[in-house]
């Protein structure tokens, strides 16, 4: 923990709130799947599935995410985001309200929400790009490790927004002649392997070390890991843009992004064993979850053909590795900011308020595992079973967010229950 600047942290109310409204989103994703039924979720580009893959990225991952950059950037970094109350409020309320009229826009094919939702969401990621990238610019300089994936991260973050509202827009009649579909696989590919995938690496180069207990990762996997994956999104949308995604510069940067998202997860699985603390809990599951489905996209990604195993792999991405790691951290950072900033608002004693792991008992934590574990091994092979075992995985994920939303809770009553402020 040595350089870190918890001080100039922001109070927890700010990520805890993104951090509640998270689940909210998987909950609403399997019930308006449960309810729209087999029939709109057979295509990757169904108007169904885009609105269910949006409320699963922007909704919940994009609430988790953009939560835990107000806290990382000023403590990992020391970079302050300016006026980060207002900032987070605002972004807050935008995602809250413009995420829904996004996935109604799509789902009903209705140009009013989706009109809306590109000028609520406009304007409320154009705000945490433009407080993100002043609190970089100011990052420290010695904490390169972190700070160029974070960097990285919010070029792949400006470019998919930019590029998901021109798709609002064509979808909503906006531009009559543009290529929906090669606006979409770029939209897709740098908010799923730039976004996602960079900012979980950045994360985790923090993260896993600190509290899972493990080695720092080497050297030479940290300081060009991001920048691997970033040429392989640069190559990737090279070859889609000028030779409609044939040839060899395709296949060589889906080869790198390939071995970039490897890479990242068997070094992490290595750190992993090579922990410390040999015992293990569900956050440590979560994480390997997380590496393993990692492994599966790396492999199988390339190489897939068809509608069907596309969706599949893309689901491994989302809800094997992405949605994994984000609940393996969740339950890690959310128990540690509790306990520091109630340590430090009431100066108390040792003993005298609860552990880390009071906040979210592991019983807690593992019947969430198990409920998520279900979900994810029903929900990958979907595309090739009979819909009454699909739905029951799309049950399984809305009972996972009421879980994970439940245990957040939680720890948010005893913090208040110790005298805790937010």
């Amino acid at each position: 923990m040595a350089g870190l600047s918890y001080q100039q942290g922001p109070p927890l109310a700010l990520p805890l709130r993104f951090f509640l409204a998270a689940p909210l989103f998987l909950m609403l994703a399997g019930i308006g799947a449960l309810a729209i039924g087999p029939e709109a979720l057979v295509s990757r580009w169904s108007p169904a599935v885009l609105a269910i893959v949006h409320l699963l990225t922007l909704g919940y991952l994009g609430m988790v995410m953009l939560g835990a950059l107000t806290q990382m950037l000023p403590v990992v970094l020391g970079a302050r985001i300016p006026a980060v109350r207002s900032v987070a409020g605002l972004t807050l309320t935008g995602l809250a309200v413009g995420v829904p009229l996004l996935a109604a826009g799509l789902a009903f094919g209705k140009p009013v929400p989706l009109v809306a939702a590109m000028v609520v969401l406009a304007l409320v990621l154009a705000t945490f790009l433009m407080a993100m990238v002043i609190a970089l610019l100011r990052a420290d300089a010695v904490a390169s490790d972190t700070v160029w994936p974070m960097r990285l991260a919010w070029l792949a973050l400006l470019l998919t927004t930019t590029l998901g509202l021109v798709l609002a827009g064509g979808l909503a009649g906006l531009f009559s002649d543009l290529d929906l579909t090669t606006v979409t696989v770029l939209h897709v590919t740098w908010g799923l392997a730039g976004w996602i995938l960079i900012l979980v690496i950045g994360v985790a180069y923090q993260v896993v070390p600190m509290l899972q207990l493990t080695p720092p990762y080497p050297s030479q996997v940290s300081r060009w890991l991001a920048w691997l994956v970033l040429i392989g999104l640069i190559g990737y949308s090279a070859a889609l843009f000028w030779f409609d995604g044939a040839g060899i510069v395709s296949v060589v940067s889906r080869f790198a992004l390939a071995a970039g998202a490897g890479i990242f997860a068997i070094a992490t699985l290595t750190l992993q064993y090579r922990r410390r603390r040999k015992l293990g809990d569900s956050t440590l599951t979560f994480w390997r979850l997380a590496m393993v489905s990692l492994l599966g996209c790396a492999a199988a990604g390339p190489l897939v053909d068809g509608e069907p195993a596309q969706m599949a792999v893309g689901g491994l991405f989302l809800l094997g590795f992405a949605a994994s790691a984000v609940n393996g951290m969740l339950y890690k950072i959310v128990p540690f900011l509790a306990w520091f900033h109630l340590q430090a608002q009431t100066q108390a004693r040792a003993g005298t308020i609860p552990s880390m792991k009071a906040f979210v008992p592991d019983e807690r934590a593992r019947s969430h595992l198990r409920l998520h574990t279900m979900a994810v091994c029903l929900l990958v092979p979907a595309p090739f079973l009979p819909w009454p075992l699909a739905s029951i995985g799309w049950l399984l994920l809305a009972l996972s967010g009421d879980r994970l939303w439940r245990n957040l809770l939680a720890a948010r009553r005893l913090y208040l229950a110790y005298g805790g402020r937010l």
